[in-house]
């Protein structure tokens, strides 16, 4: 292949489209390889109880609108049908399942990309494996202590499990947010965030949206690990929100600081007797394939010049930093693929519709 696009989520099937615009020849100039069973990408694994009405925008793919569809649809059916009427639509070469285990430079200054299903090489990779595989549970004393349940939001498929106990819900996003007031509706609840929420009451908007991504790019250009985009959005108030704030479950604790065999506690004497936590702390890039390329620098992050690695013009990584968000991917999608092709076919023009 001239190009590998590994995962076929938002940011992978953008980078598809664009790059066959650019003239790149579907199943014999690029291939992209997804380690997932069917199309979807990490929509498919939300759990049931989001709906289109509670999720973040899902923003159209290039060339394919996304079909209206009513709120209380659960996002788990609905993006994932979408993705894959659009694979069939355009004819994208996604294989599936293929799990990419490592990608190395060869002698001939190709990478090989190896699967548990044989390797390819290919001129350039763009990587587009997102965060999902890699939910981030932070370190406290006690942890292996704890009787209860210890989950993530990649764990949780409903409310109805916790009917009757006490949980402490931890983090500070979106997702804890949302899971918190679901689980309050049938649970004794406890929130705990690292700090205070910044609750937005206005709309999110498109300057708030570029200052977030302006952040997350000043980040990624210096070599640091993106940072999350609540930190400077803040969350925002719906009525559902409103609804669980007027009940009380949305007034925070500060995070403890151990867990005990039967909850969690404060070095102040305080505690909280817990059935389970729920770490809802955030995700981190899913890049452990890469490792072989050496990308990180001395401080661990990856520098990065616009989708491509800095030095590395070769390897994108898009739905990473400032594209890790659903319109953020579809124009990263579009700036690796021009740039490989001026990089791969720097006399051919760009074509007139891309």
């Amino acid at each position: 292949m001239e190009v590998v696009v590994i995962g076929a989520g938002q940011a992978g099937l953008s980078a598809a489209y664009h790059l066959a615009r650019q003239g790149f020849a579907p199943g014999t100039g690029f291939v992209v390889l997804d380690g997932e069973t069917r199309a979807g990408g990490a929509w498919q694994h939300r759990w049931p109880s989001l709906t289109l009405a509670r999720t973040h925008h899902v923003h159209d793919l290039p060339g394919l609108p996304f079909p209206p569809a009513q709120d209380d649809v659960p996002a788990a059916a609905a993006v994932p049908a979408y993705f894959a009427d659009y694979e069939r639509h355009f004819a994208l070469p996604v294989h599936r399942p293929v799990r990419v285990r490592a990608v190395r430079r060869t002698r001939d200054g190709r990478f090989r990309v190896e699967t548990a299903d044989g390797d390819w090489t290919a001129a350039a990779v763009v990587n587009a494996t997102g965060t999902w595989t890699r939910p981030f549970v932070p370190r406290y004393p006690g942890q292996e202590l704890f009787r209860g349940r210890q989950l993530t939001p990649v764990d949780y498929r409903g409310a109805a499990e916790f009917t009757g106990r006490s949980v402490v819900v931890v983090g500070g996003g979106a997702s804890a947010v949302q899971l918190l007031g679901e689980i309050s509706e049938v649970a004794d609840t406890t929130w705990v965030t690292r700090r205070p929420p910044v609750w937005r009451e206005e709309p999110f908007g498109p300057d708030e949206g570029r200052a977030a991504v302006a952040l997350v790019e000043d980040a990624v250009r210096e070599g640091r690990s993106p940072g999350s985009v609540v930190g400077v959005t803040g969350l925002v108030v719906t009525p559902w929100v409103r609804e669980a704030r007027a009940r009380g479950v949305l007034d925070r604790l500060p995070v403890f600081d151990r867990l005990t065999p039967d909850g969690v506690a404060w070095d102040d004497g305080r505690s909280v007797r817990a059935d389970a936590v729920l770490w809802a702390t955030g995700f981190r890039a899913a890049l452990g394939h890469l490792r072989p390329l050496g990308l990180r620098g001395p401080g661990g992050g990856i520098r990065m010049a616009g989708t491509h690695v800095a030095g590395e013009p070769r390897v994108h990584l898009v739905g990473y930093g400032p594209s890790a968000s659903t319109v953020g991917a579809n124009r990263a999608g579009r700036e690796a693929a021009v740039a490989l092709r001026r990089l791969l076919h720097p006399d051919t023009a760009l074509p007139r519709s891309a």
